[in-house]
């Protein structure tokens, strides 16, 4: 089976809950962010508006295998003016070596950044269009299932409910594991230090001795900071402090690896193809390698940066795995993931789960755990008629 098209268009997937939140929105800066050295641009004026990306590839027989990514029109002229043109005609089920052909192609420009994104929705696609053509889930295409669920941890990036509101809902809807972001950096000087220590001792003294705290710097600290910030956490037993420096800088992840021993890193969301994650790994800079599946690559990237971790005894956690179908059925397939994460705000105080998902046939998380659907491919129940409603 040949592949006969490829198309991407921008679309808006903003979820659109019934439920109305229990307790109102208050205002919020938002978390940290490498940008806040500058606070004349704000905390988000800075960032791209960009929609979403949703690609279509369409296989001689109608078949269509369905893949998504973010920034929009930048990311879908690289899927239509280049990588469609080359990879139609090409056998639908070469999903290696049609990550292996996007790669390289894209070189001259750069593989990483808005070309990865580009990669990592084509083959999204590419494996749901496989599981269809196969009759499979795409887990079964992984190995099959290592693990009976995944169990998930609820990310707090929506501030606009109240910290302790959200991880209140969190608990509730049974999750074992939360995670709290910084509102501050270096910026802040000593009092971000004790600020940032009195939110992560506020929420360990909220949920209890047994659920796992983390913490999430988004790129945005430097060395000094980190590691005073690390720390000072020390007495709260986190389970990991996450993406401390801006992703390049790998010479500064080495130096805080060096500087806190005991604490247990992790990193990789702005991290393309395999290569930071190879040098990552081999180095030891980080205990937790967190490849985004819809910017690193795709399926396939996430499953070679899942080996990596396994070669090197360490775990990997996809960042906003369980948010989407791809992120599930690697998680179940793959014995280096341990759980899994929902962010995006997960959900408001109130609001179900199940109302906040962006793609129809994304299986809800249930009591802190969850397993993706049976249905071939990714699960997805959608079309091309519902994805032009929303371009």
């Amino acid at each position: 089976m040949k592949i006969k098209s490829i198309r991407a268009a921008t679309v808006d997937l903003s979820p659109r809950p019934t439920t109305s939140p229990r307790v109102p929105k208050q205002p919020t800066d938002g978390f940290s962010s490498p940008m806040l050295r500058y606070p004349e641009f704000g905390r988000n004026r800075w960032n791209a508006t960009w929609k979403r990306v949703a690609v279509v590839v369409t296989a001689d027989d109608g078949t269509e295998g369905f893949g998504f990514t973010n920034h929009g029109e930048p990311v879908r002229e690289v899927i239509n003016g280049h990588f469609a043109p080359v990879l139609a005609g090409q056998d639908c089920l070469a999903t290696e070596k049609h990550w292996d052909i996007m790669r390289r192609i894209s070189a001259p420009y750069g593989s990483a950044g808005l070309a990865s994104y580009a990669m990592s929705a084509v083959d999204i696609a590419l494996w749901d269009l496989k599981g269809k053509i196969l009759g499979r889930p795409v887990y079964e295409l992984l190995g099959g299932p290592q693990k009976e669920a995944i169990e998930c941890y609820a990310s707090n990036t929506d501030l606009a409910y109240g910290t302790a509101n959200s991880i209140e809902w969190f608990l509730e809807l049974g999750f074992r594991a939360v995670k709290v972001f910084l509102r501050e950096g270096p910026e802040g000087g000593i009092g971000a230090v004790r600020r940032t220590e009195e939110l992560v001792a506020q929420t360990r003294e909220q949920v209890g001795p047994d659920v796992e705290v983390m913490v999430d710097a988004w790129i945005s600290l430097n060395v000094e900071h980190a590691v005073r910030l690390g720390e000072a956490l020390r007495p709260y037993r986190i389970k990991w402090l996450e993406d401390c420096l801006l992703p390049e800088d790998m010479d500064g992840y080495q130096r805080v690896r060096d500087r806190l021993p005991g604490i247990v890193l992790a990193s990789g969301e702005h991290w393309y193809t395999m290569q930071p994650f190879a040098h990552a790994a081999a180095k030891g800079l980080v205990d937790i390698l967190q490849p985004d599946l819809a910017w690193c690559g795709g399926i396939t990237s996430g499953q070679k940066i899942a080996h990596l971790a396994e070669a090197h005894g360490l775990t990997m956690i996809v960042h906003g795995g369980m948010n989407y179908p791809w992120g599930q059925h690697l998680s179940l397939a793959m014995p280096a993931i341990p759980m899994g994460e929902r962010s995006e705000g997960v959900s408001p105080p109130g609001v179900p789960l199940e109302e906040m998902s962006l793609l129809p046939g994304t299986v809800p998380i249930r009591n802190g755990r969850v397993r993706p659907t049976d249905a071939p491919g990714l699960g997805l129940e959608i079309s091309t008629e519902w994805l032009e409603a929303r371009a």
